[in-house]
């Protein structure tokens, strides 16, 4: 089977082309292939397949075997990978993903070539039952929660799938994998949830350490990054573009009042291909 790995801002993933190839159990292969020991080594697995509704369609796979709903970092590669690959020669294209239907904005090089991707992730979800989160309230914005024995204040968004957002300082001194796992499976969260710890910079400047669910830490995450953006907005602390650093890099995130849209502007970068 042919293969291609992936990164965009250092969350990686290993792609595969289903107009080409037939993966039967993608929920059993993913632990395989993204064992960093003894497989290719990734945060998951990415399938790009043909669309009924789009001009493509996106599964994605997390190390555990479970299916994610949206990776918008990986929305980016699969953009790049489509156009290089020659299976389309739009620079504009849909995506068809499990949170709907992305529009994404191929941006080319002075040699034509795709190393930045915009993508139009859509409006964020508040309301708590739609992220979702047990919650009396209408909304989780700034509830203090106690996480037995740690007490954070939080606040949940969706985009296409669930976070928490934490504001802090000093996050490189959190125990994440401890922390991120208690919050993950915390009992408010029947979906799980993914958890970001942010460090506010300035209003237009955050740095972010990010715990996906089913995955634990990895160097980044689009969705994320987009939820912090609104999460900050709602708090108070950012304004509606910001750059959110992650440890694998940079994302340029804009949370538009026209649309209600949040749009998300990143690398898209081709490691290596193989065959497994």
């Amino acid at each position: 089977m042919k293969f291609t790995k992936m990164q965009g801002t250092g969350n990686d993933y290993v792609y595969i082309d289903c107009f080409k190839e037939d993966v039967a159990s993608p929920e059993l292969l993913v632990a395989k292939i993204s064992d960093r020991h003894k497989g290719i080594g990734s945060d998951g697995l990415v399938l790009i397949m043909p669309s009924a509704v789009a001009d493509f369609r996106m599964r994605m796979f997390n190390p555990d075997g479970s299916e994610s709903q949206m990776c918008g970092n990986a929305s980016r590669c699969v953009g790049k990978f489509v156009y290089d690959k020659k299976l389309t020669d739009k620079t504009e294209i849909l995506l068809d993903t499990n949170a709907g239907i992305k529009f994404l904005k191929l941006i080319p090089n002075q040699y034509g070539q795709i190393e930045r991707v915009c993508v139009n992730m859509g409006e964020p979800v508040l309301v708590a039952e739609e992220i979702p989160v047990t919650f009396s309230g209408k909304m989780m914005i700034n509830e203090q929660i106690n996480f037995e024995p740690e007490l954070y204040n939080i606040t949940c968004v969706s985009m296409g799938n669930p976070h928490t957002i934490i504001f802090t300082d000093n996050i490189n001194k959190l125990k994440l994998e401890k922390i991120g796992r208690k919050i993950e499976n915390f009992r408010l969260f029947p979906e799980r949830t993914n958890v970001e710890f942010v460090e506010i910079i300035s209003p237009y400047r955050a740095n972010v350490r990010v715990w996906e669910r089913g995955a634990g830490e990895t160097q980044a995450c689009g969705t994320g990054a987009c939820a912090v953006l609104v999460a900050g907005v709602l708090n108070g602390v950012l304004d509606r573009q910001a750059i959110i650093q992650l440890p694998g890099g940079e994302l340029q995130i804009e949370w538009r009042e026209s649309d209600n849209c949040v749009y998300m502007t990143g690398d898209a970068v081709t490691v290596f291909e193989g065959e497994w």
